[in-house]
């Protein structure tokens, strides 16, 4: 039986889903050396290891699994490090259901999966206690530098990567710890921040530069940049959250998803987050509405769960078979007590008008009080195959809410405007244009890579990106050497 850790706030006692909690098959707690080798022994080694295939990475679980049966740890180890930047944090955040363990061929033949993402968390962790990560000591030092604009997952992957190589190479990130989401977008309690703050160290003692705090077009120019290095790689995610323009949207209690989970994260860091402080993005004792069917949804209703909401729903317009987010997410946030609302959207907030000193002019929406939710059904498919929620005439009805969090998803900045490169070439969507083998972009020297070419996706195809890019850049500097030299 796995124990359950919670890395993040304390749960309060007297809640009766801690007990609950205690069961959970999760990768977070603590896993046994003889609960490695027996789960890796059930590796099949089949002849067409699908596991694989279905990685983004491509990483050689069959191999690593193989040697975890028999004890060879530290060989395990080296093989998965050997594709993966970073298998401690893929090892807790990778979606297994969707991607490896989902097409695992005992879980295919009704027996259930390998826990590949358990094992990999335990070797990697493992790796750690026994010193066996080696630090980043380059053979030899090159003089060409790269600028990474953005210190999320394929930004940190790219660094890693071209800093091996001997490269010099500064990360620019405008928040004041790097990690970009694995920092303050991902809860605690699914990966802790000491795991992510490991890997950070390692790259600065590294020889990495980051320079914290620091927004392109506001502390330094794009161009600046581009001037500084031999190359730039654009890392910076899609932080511009989707919204919702109904009636009542600006009442005080109705937050977006990232304010929400960005607070969360820096108070367990230790920092004095006001707004956490005064109640407006801290969810204990309230009546918490999440809006929003991904994992970031589930995220913010994980985390209200630990922090003391006497009550959680989760509102969304589909029903659970259509729902975007992991369903082993789904189902750790309902064995907490979480309720689900399927085939529901939010038609209004509901708020009491507060007068200001400009008498009735100047009323505004007061504290949020509950949302006026639509039922829905599912009607014919889309384009894309889904098929598209229809709202069912006369079905309003309300549900009581002290703290509305809007999990809608992400799109990109206008990074064309806001960094003044209008060559920047974006798609129709806003996402960067780069070529999908080496992420170049229209711009000489200058490649994007992860979610701000994708879209919002997933940590393993960021770190995929980040690999490739460097890669490239690594190939064309050593052209221009060569060339240079003739």
């Amino acid at each position: 039986m796995l124990k359950f850790v919670d890395v993040g706030r304390e749960m309060p006692e007297k809640r009766a889903a801690d007990e609950r909690r205690a069961d959970f098959g999760e990768i977070y707690g603590e896993y046994a050396r003889e609960k490695a080798a027996e789960q890796s022994a059930r590796c099949s080694q089949c002849g067409v290891p699908y596991c694989q295939s279905h990685c983004p990475l491509h990483n050689n679980i069959p191999d690593w699994l193989r040697l975890t049966a028999e004890g060879r740890l530290r060989e395990a180890y080296e093989i998965s490090q050997a594709t993966n930047t970073f298998p401690e944090i893929c090892g807790r955040i990778c979606p297994q259901d969707r991607l490896c363990e989902g097409n695992c061929v005992i879980e295919q033949s009704g027996h259930g999966t390998v826990t590949i993402g358990s094992v990999e968390k335990y070797i990697t962790d493992t790796a750690w206690d026994e010193g066996w990560v080696q630090p980043i000591k380059p053979y030899a030092e090159r003089r060409e530098s790269v600028g990474i604009i953005g210190a999320g997952p394929g930004g940190l992957a790219a660094a890693d990567h071209l800093r091996r190589e001997g490269i010099q190479v500064t990360v620019y990130d405008r928040y004041d710890r790097a990690g970009g989401l694995m920092t303050y977008g991902i809860p605690g309690f699914k990966l802790e921040k000491d795991v992510v703050m490991k890997r950070i160290d390692q790259l600065e003692q590294g020889g990495v530069t980051m320079q914290l705090n620091c927004e392109v077009g506001r502390d330094i120019s794009f161009n600046e940049i581009r001037e500084a290095h031999d190359a730039v790689i654009v890392a910076t995610g899609v932080y511009k959250s989707r919204d919702l323009t109904l009636h009542g949207s600006g009442s005080d209690g109705v937050v977006k998803a990232l304010d929400y989970l960005t607070a969360s994260n820096k108070t367990g860091f230790g920092d004095v987050i006001p707004e956490f402080e005064s109640g407006a993005l801290n969810a204990e004792g309230r009546r918490v509405v999440v809006i929003g069917g991904g994992d970031t949804a589930m995220d913010c209703v994980r985390t209200a769960i630990r922090q003391g909401a006497t009550s959680v729903k989760c509102l969304y317009r589909r029903d659970r078979a259509n729902m975007p987010g992991s369903q082993r997410e789904v189902q750790n946030a309902e064995e907490e007590g979480v309720q689900f609302e399927w085939l529901t959207a939010p038609k209004a907030f509901a708020s009491d008008l507060r007068v200001t000193d400009a008498g009735d002019t100047g009323a505004v929406a007061g504290p949020v009080r509950g949302v006026v939710v639509e039922r829905m059904r599912l009607g014919a498919p889309d384009a894309s195959g889904r098929q598209m929620p229809e709202l069912i005439e006369g079905s309003d009805y309300m549900e009581e809410a002290d703290l509305v969090v809007k999990a809608l998803g992400f799109e990109p900045e206008d990074l064309p405007t806001l960094w003044d490169q209008p060559e920047l070439e974006v798609t129709r969507w806003g996402t960067v244009k780069a070529d999908f083998r080496t992420h170049a972009t229209a711009m000489d020297a200058v490649y994007a890579v992860g979610d701000i070419v994708r879209g919002a996706s997933l940590v393993v195809w960021a770190i995929r990106d980040g690999r490739e890019a460097a890669e490239a850049i690594l190939a064309k500097l050593s052209s221009q050497a060569t060339i240079a030299a003739e």
